[in-house]
């Protein structure tokens, strides 16, 4: 059993725990075990108990459990269901911190000061390192803070972020375009440019654990595929690469990069060559989107609504609308939810990843036009054009 999200290990010990209680308990004999007096008190009775104190099950009354019935596939649903939620939850980064709270207005943001029109944002898992386009700086701040610790010069155009190779990686949005990196353990300055001649505009950056790549959206559109060592960084830009006309967001699922494109208003996945492998039309003008784990959420900024696809297959899971979506631009996952960021509402709003429940919409201020947004597993970080801020949400 393969699975890709955080808690599995933990998921596999429970669903092993049910098939034995499943398979094993017709022979036991009758006892005591906790609270159900037609259990026994023997091996299985701690698969008992935990699914008992995690409210994976209750029993079928105060004191049976009933332990020789047999179970539907609409049980075996639920029980799983509640099992993944329950790892989920109390393996989490948050649970470890006591942060069980979501942020419910924009007074109760964590907010910083950082440079022009900060843009896309990435976690490093200790601090967060947002781009400023308008002034061609790159700002680090403390994930535990929110303190401003330093910025770094001479990234023109920053706009899209990578943490990869110990390095930070940035875009720059001009023509032609350009390729920054950061070494982190140096006194902030300048940025290190590593490449001058990426199609115009980069603004999505991935990396597959050897090259980086961008989706460059204008004027035609292009994705440039770039393999770090000696600098100049060499660099593939395929004009026609992805058959479309404004690639913006890109991603690596373990396996392939996917790039959203604003002319096809697809999806657009590819393989090591940067040919074509499907395409799925999602809805209009999509923006920056998220992996999971096991499926991509995609904000489609001009139909307002937010895709959900399957990795694996390509296969729309669900076309997600409503629940505040205003303007939908990024995602950002942190391992439990998804949050995008609503461009023209001034909001975010949020998802259950396990079963695309929604869970609410949520200010972020007049005219602040959240953009880019992050998680280092314990909080979501937003970036604010108008406001120039980054915020702790």
């Amino acid at each position: 059993m393969k699975l890709i999200r955080s808690g599995r290990r933990a998921l596999v010990c429970f669903v092993a725990g049910v098939a034995a209680l499943l398979g094993g308990t017709t022979s036991a004999l009758l006892g005591t075990c906790g609270p159900f007096t037609d259990t026994a008190n023997d091996a299985f009775c701690p698969f008992v108990l935990e699914v008992f104190y995690l409210g994976i099950t209750t029993g079928t009354t105060a004191t049976t459990y009933d332990p020789t019935s047999n179970v539907s596939r609409t049980q075996m649903a639920a029980f799983l269901s509640r099992g993944v939620d329950g790892v989920l939850k109390r393996g989490s980064r948050r649970a470890a911190l006591n942060r069980f709270w979501t942020t419910q207005n924009p007074s109760t943001l964590g907010v910083t000061t950082v440079g022009g029109a900060p843009r896309l944002v990435q976690s490093d898992g200790l601090d967060v390192w947002v781009g400023n386009n308008f002034d061609g700086t790159v700002s680090r701040v403390r994930g535990s803070d929110t303190r401003l610790l330093e910025t770094w010069t001479g990234a023109t155009g920053a706009y899209g972020v990578l943490t990869a190779m110990n390095r930070v990686l940035v875009t720059g949005q001009i023509d032609p375009g350009r390729l920054y990196l950061i070494d982190p353990s140096q006194t902030a300055g300048a940025v290190t440019t590593v490449a001058t001649n990426l199609g115009t505009g980069p603004s999505g950056i991935a990396f597959d654990g050897a090259r980086v790549w961008t989706a460059n959206l204008t004027p035609t559109g292009s994705i440039s595929i770039i393999t770090p060592g000696a600098i100049p960084w060499t660099v593939t830009t395929l004009s026609v690469g992805v058959g479309s006309t404004a690639p913006i967001g890109a991603l690596y699922d373990g396996a392939n990069i996917w790039v959203t494109d604003h002319g096809l208003g697809a999806l657009v996945k590819l393989n090591n060559s940067g040919a074509v492998l499907q395409t799925v039309t999602i809805g209009g003008t999509p923006g920056f989107p998220i992996f999971d784990g096991a499926n991509i959420w995609v904000p489609n900024n001009g139909s307002t609504s937010v895709a959900v696809v399957r990795a694996s297959t390509g296969s729309i899971l669900q076309t997600l609308s409503g629940n505040g979506l205003d303007g939908p631009l990024s995602a950002a996952f942190d391992g439990e939810r998804v949050l995008i960021t609503n461009f023209t509402g001034n909001s975010v709003s949020l998802w259950k990843a396990a079963d695309l429940t929604p869970l609410g919409t949520f200010l972020t201020g007049p005219m602040t036009s959240p953009d880019g947004a992050c998680s280092d597993g314990s909080s979501f970080w937003i970036t604010l054009v108008n406001a120039q801020e980054l915020a702790r949400f």
